[in-house]
């Protein structure tokens, strides 16, 4: 009989592809994944595995085990999904991944909801950034998880995951005031943000009829983007190379709110979200709105989506996006 936690260790090593790698992420020594996987190979009865220098791959055998080892997984997740059901009554940990800006724009008000409705369910919210929710996930760290993509970055399809949209976003450049001038008729300005102050009192214009134009008036300028490595720097980057050119980084700053106090100090440019900008206007940071978005969906765990902890958590999100958002839902 095949063991259930050998074949999680070789899902994983299909994904990352070095041992190393697995052993950091499952918390295990290298020596005791390769020990594990030994022992899967003697269980299944032929080579799983081919060594090419220090990366491994895997033999066909291997890969059709990995497709059967997905079932299994996700049929355990719903198997967990319905004794929690029928145990009744939410209890417990629920581990939250969630990104800087829906975490202080949209999960207060749904852990209120949620304490209200399941006050023995511990929802604990960890700041994750997308794209390191789907190994968290699959290794157990996170049970569900807000992730985002943008139009320039779509999401790619994770093995074992299942996502669910949530609301989109519209998108901003932000320069600073009296900066370089933006086609006519282009300025915007992001609506209100839900259960905090008005963010901006005008409401949303079309977007920008010419959206390289807008950034390509920029392609001399400085730029501020995210940290490399995360989804929105590559936004930026792949947004820009569109339009023509390649943005000359002067900061990497991943926290919008330091973003924009740049923008203001007259530090560079940048592509910002609508949830990024909301709050008093900074009269120093002119904002245009552009054609590409962001949007945010809902991860777990195929087969988790039944579990009453998740699909509780799900409901009170859904619940607190912000009327403005909830109007442009899009898979994420």
């Amino acid at each position: 009989m095949l063991d259930v936690r050998r074949l999680r260790l070789l899902r994983e090593l299909a994904r990352r592809g070095t041992i190393a790698a697995v052993a950091e992420a499952l918390s295990f020594s290298p020596s005791a994944v390769s020990q594990q996987l030994g022992v899967l190979e003697r269980e299944a009865g032929l080579p799983l595995l081919e060594r090419t220098g220090r990366r491994v791959r895997l033999t066909p055998a291997g890969q059709n085990l990995v497709r059967h080892a997905e079932a299994v997984l996700e049929r355990l997740e719903q198997a967990d999904a319905d004794l929690a059901e029928a145990r009744g009554g939410l209890a417990g940990a629920l581990r939250i991944g969630a990104f800087p800006t829906a975490t202080r724009a949209i999960v207060p008000a749904a852990l209120v909801a949620l304490a209200r409705r399941h006050p023995g369910l511990e929802p604990m919210v960890c700041e994750t950034d997308p794209a390191a929710v789907a190994h968290a996930l699959r290794a157990g760290d996170l049970d569900v998880a807000l992730v985002h993509s943008y139009d320039f970055v779509p999401a790619e399809r994770e093995p074992g995951l299942t996502t669910e949209p949530l609301y989109g976003e519209a998108m901003y450049l932000a320069e600073p005031a009296g900066g370089t001038p933006v086609p006519p008729g282009a300025p915007g300005r992001p609506g209100a943000q839900a259960g905090g102050p008005p963010a901006r009192d005008l409401p949303q214009p079309p977007p920008a009829p010419d959206q390289d134009a807008v950034l390509r008036a920029h392609a001399r300028s400085p730029w501020i983007t995210a940290t490399p490595g995360t989804l929105c720097h590559t936004m930026t980057t792949r947004a820009c190379q569109a339009a023509g050119f390649t943005p000359r980084v002067r900061h990497q700053v991943d926290e919008f709110a330091t973003v924009l106090a740049l923008v203001a100090a007259g530090q560079g440019v940048a592509v910002v979200p609508q949830l990024g900008v909301a709050g008093p206007a900074d009269p120093a940071v002119h904002l245009t709105r552009l054609v590409m978005q962001r949007r945010t969906g809902l991860a777990f765990r195929s087969g988790a989506g039944t579990h009453p902890a998740v699909a509780a958590f799900g409901a009170a999100l859904r619940a607190a996006v912000p009327p403005d958002l909830a109007g442009s839902r899009a898979e994420a």
